[in-house]
């Protein structure tokens, strides 16, 4: 008997080894119909004979780029964060768990079409062959990818998921009530950024030929996202493939950029794409009430690995389904379930078709799909046309309900009436006035004047408010009307903060009008107001008025959030800052400014800082979370937050152990680009390709970043071979 085990033990290894060579040998085969030409910005142009090969090829070019951004980002759509980063994700974990089931994924895989099947075996290959020819990469978990993750994460956004304001600190007090477990405390907005100031968002502008110099419309693409979130790519295959932009770590599709046809930009909303539901659970736990009659709960057992104290545990957390999804919620004896489509197989197929687009009609075939859960989208083309859409894949609902709030679950009046078509969603094609923008902010101002009309759309179609960004662009787009692609430039880093042109003059108001010269603060504040009294409301690294602004903006900001305007419980943060530049007290607003003074003399000496000598660009480590060091090298920024208005948005902050400021969020990938019979574009990244601080590429476009400056866009190969700093097939 132990010699036909061990002969059974040695078949079995024969069998191993044999299917892995046999795999190594498609690798290499695959390898060879790939090209990767990098060029002096380290932009990686991948060239395969069939889209699956250029696929392989972006993927190998991604890992040699950053893997653990790579990895990290299907770790997470996992919901095995806590394996790696310890019990604070426990809940994470599950949440992911809940709206995103790997069975439904796999399933998705296999129904795939042959075409799509290829990418994404070409995904998981390129990965996986990267990590054959890089033993000395330690992944932190992931040491073999599968062809199906791509069915995990099937919106390239870095805020795809949407749980309709329920978190996990719902599920802890639901599902382990009373359990000490330390929470991810961080609580990212949806542009990944941890921060108590407006979301930043993204800007996307269309010009039409009537409006610029050469004739040809012009898009500008111009996300906000966390710094080093997406590298620039360029894919081109023998099948058609001919695509550059931004790709998101670990993803087969351009995300945002453009063909040689056409080019697309999204930026995030707030359409009503997600519900909670209150449902009419019974005391036992194991069934709810609908349409007066008793349903099972669906009950599902969820394991959830973590690390703690270096040792691997686990724990099995029993969870509820109605057949809305997931209860994620008890609040008030009142249970909350959520129904929301996070993972789409429409998703994965409209990523991947709009990429390769030919016009107008054909990119709406790729929005009819609607896949895309959490984005509008900014178009242009070559035949001259500009569009836009808000939102993207939206239920129909009975309009007597207020879907902002929670609605009764246990009612069939409140379900989903299908979907609305493109159509009947709120767009613009074409606009007389010639231009088109959108920074996340409601669609009635898109072009102007000549934006649709609110009163056309249910409130759930386009509940977005209207921002500070939002009135700067249309402003901006309104003064020219001779584009060419450094215009569109220039307009995209309009200095401008609209806030201030509110809030400043109040405050100086205030302080003219409560302070007499023999009070004590006068002598106090009669400098920094004087300073604020006389600025521009233009940002550049040597105004101390920024300084001064940001600042003590920073400190009024959930003073504004709090304000309450009459007769306007929805009212934006525009309506909100108005109100409180009319009505808000001296003491308020000259308190938080006198803080801010003794804040910046503290930390300084003094507070008549110039912006650029505390707000700095940084990059001294690979490690995904950000360090930060005041003794080391950085570099001068005159932007800010696009909280305050300003188009070209860099939110910055202080660390523990710092003074300076430091960005962590906003531009990351730029790019205007002209269509015509030749593509001409200009783009920018935050920081550099590479996530390798040995790389001459891991800071190198720093320097023109921190001042708008940006290079030519390589698209024909021509180009890119008179750029070309190394040549080579994946492996190689």
């Amino acid at each position: 008997m132990r010699k036909i085990g061990l002969l059974l033990t040695a078949v079995l290894f024969f069998c191993i080894d044999s299917n892995g060579q046999q795999e190594i040998k498609k690798w290499e085969a695959q390898a060879k119909r790939v090209t990767i030409i990098r060029d002096q910005w380290g932009i990686p142009h991948i060239y395969g004979k069939s889209d699956a090969d250029a696929v392989f090829g972006l993927l190998y070019a991604q890992c040699e780029d950053d893997f653990k951004r790579v990895e990290l980002n299907y770790v997470e759509k996992l919901g095995r964060m806590a394996e790696v980063k310890g019990t604070a994700f426990i809940y994470e974990d599950l949440l992911i768990r809940m709206i995103i089931d790997t069975n439904d994924a796999k399933a998705d895989f296999k129904k795939a079409p042959a075409w799509l099947k290829k990418l994404c075996y070409a995904y998981a290959d390129g990965i996986n062959y990267y990590l054959y020819k890089h033993p000395e990469t330690k992944p932190a978990l992931l040491t073999h990818f599968e062809p199906w993750y791509p069915f995990l994460w099937t919106d390239g956004s870095i805020g795809a998921i949407n749980t309709a304001d329920l978190g996990a600190n719902d599920l802890h007090k639901l599902y382990e009530p009373g359990a000490i477990t330390a929470l991810n405390t961080k609580a990212p907005d949806r542009d990944g950024f941890e921060t108590d100031a407006m979301l930043t968002g993204s800007n996307g502008f269309a010009f039409s030929p009537k409006i610029t110099s050469s004739g040809k419309s012009i898009l500008y693409i111009n996300p906000h996202v966390t710094f080093y979130f997406r590298p620039e790519v360029h894919m081109v295959s023998e099948e058609g493939l001919n695509a550059y932009g931004a790709v998101t770590w670990g993803q087969f599709f351009i995300y945002q950029g453009f063909n040689q046809n056409c080019g697309w930009m999204h930026t995030s909303c707030y359409v009503d794409a997600a519900d909670t539901y209150i449902e009419k659970v019974n005391a036992g736990l194991n069934s709810y009430e609908y349409d007066g009659k008793s349903r099972p709960l669906t009950k599902k057992e969820i394991k959830i690995s973590y690390t703690e104290n270096g040792t691997l545990r686990s724990k099995t957390f029993s969870t509820l389904f109605t057949h809305h999804g997931p209860i994620m919620a008890k609040k008030n004896d009142q249970y909350y379930s959520l129904r929301a489509d996070n993972r789409i197989y429409n998703g994965v197929l409209q990523c991947w078709l709009r990429t390769k687009a030919d016009g107008l009609e054909s990119f709406k075939k790729t929005l009819d799909l609607r896949g895309n859960i959490s984005n509008n989208t900014v178009y242009a083309d070559k035949n001259g046309n500009i569009a836009y859409w808000h939102g993207n894949r939206i239920p129909k609902r009975d309009q007597k309900y207020d879907w902002t709030k929670p609605v009764d679950g246990s009612t069939s009046a409140t379900e989903w009436q299908g979907l609305h078509t493109i159509d009947e969603t709120v767009h613009s094609i074409n606009p007389s006035n010639g231009w088109l923008q959108n920074c996340n902010a409601t669609p009635f101002t898109v072009a102007g004047s000549n934006s649709p009309k609110k009163s056309d759309y249910p409130v759930y179609m386009a509940p977005d408010p209207e921002n500070f960004r939002g009135i700067n662009a249309v402003r901006v787009l309104s003064e020219e009307s001779n584009y060419d692609i450094d215009k569109v430039i220039k307009a995209g880093y309009d200095r401008r903060l609209s806030a201030f042109e509110i809030l400043i003059p109040a405050l100086v108001n205030r302080f003219e009008t409560s302070i007499k010269p023999t009070d004590s603060l006068y002598a106090y504040l009669v400098g920094p107001i004087s300073v604020l009294k006389n600025w521009d409301y233009k940002t550049n690294v040597n105004s101390i008025a920024t300084t001064l602004a940001i600042e003590w903006g920073q400190r009024m900001l959930p003073i504004l959030y709090r304000t309450q305007v009459i007769d306007d419980e929805e009212a934006d943060i525009i309506s909100k800052s108005k109100y409180f530049a009319a009505n808000g007290s001296a003491n308020e607003m000259l308190g938080q400014l006198l803080i801010t003074i003794k804040d910046l003399e503290k930390r300084f000496g003094r507070w008549q800082l110039p912006w650029g000598t505390i707000n700095r660009f940084q990059r001294i480590s690979s490690d995904i979370d950000n360090k930060f060091d005041d003794s080391k090298p950085s570099i001068p920024v005159g932007f800010v937050s696009s909280t305050w208005g300003m188009l070209p948005s860099y939110t910055s902050r202080t660390y523990p152990g710092t003074q300076k400021r430091y960005g962590v969020n906003g531009n990351s990938f730029i790019c205007a680009v002209e269509f015509g019979e030749r593509i001409k574009a200009k783009s920018l990244l935050a920081g550099g390709e590479s996530g390798d601080p040995n790389s001459p590429h891991f800071f190198d476009q720093a320097a023109m970043y921190a001042e708008g400056k940006f290079k030519d866009v390589l698209f024909y190969k021509e180009d890119v071979l008179k750029n070309a700093t190394k040549t080579y097939h994946p492996g190689e």
